[in-house]
């Protein structure tokens, strides 16, 4: 599977276990910590603002182009968390991940 929705499910999976806090912390989605450029998180951000995945995100591109995306009060929606459920592939490499972590920490 692409590293593209490997750091798209981190994303959603990450919003949606944020669901418990009323102030989530959500730097642990921000690009640094996804390892990952701020263009290509901002257009992973965008994408899924765009596909309703997410709602809550601030997106403007300045007069060069560029974008700038608040992502502090951004939300899972229902569909994000339906993506969640019936991406089984990304759930069973989610799951090897973290046994992984598990065993070596």
């Amino acid at each position: 599977m692409s590293d593209n929705f490997k750091c798209i499910y981190k994303i959603l999976k990450a919003l949606e276990a944020a669901l418990d806090y009323d102030n989530p912390d959500l730097e642990c989605i921000g690009h640094e910590n996804l390892e990952i450029s701020k263009q290509r998180w901002n257009a992973y951000i965008e994408m899924l603002y765009d596909s309703g995945y997410v709602k809550n995100a601030i997106i403007k591109t300045n007069v060069d182009g560029g974008k700038k995306v608040d992502i502090s009060n951004m939300q899972i929606t229902l569909k994000g968390l339906e993506y969640l459920t019936e991406n089984s592939i990304m759930q069973r490499m989610y799951k090897a991940a973290k046994g992984i972590k598990d065993i070596i920490s």
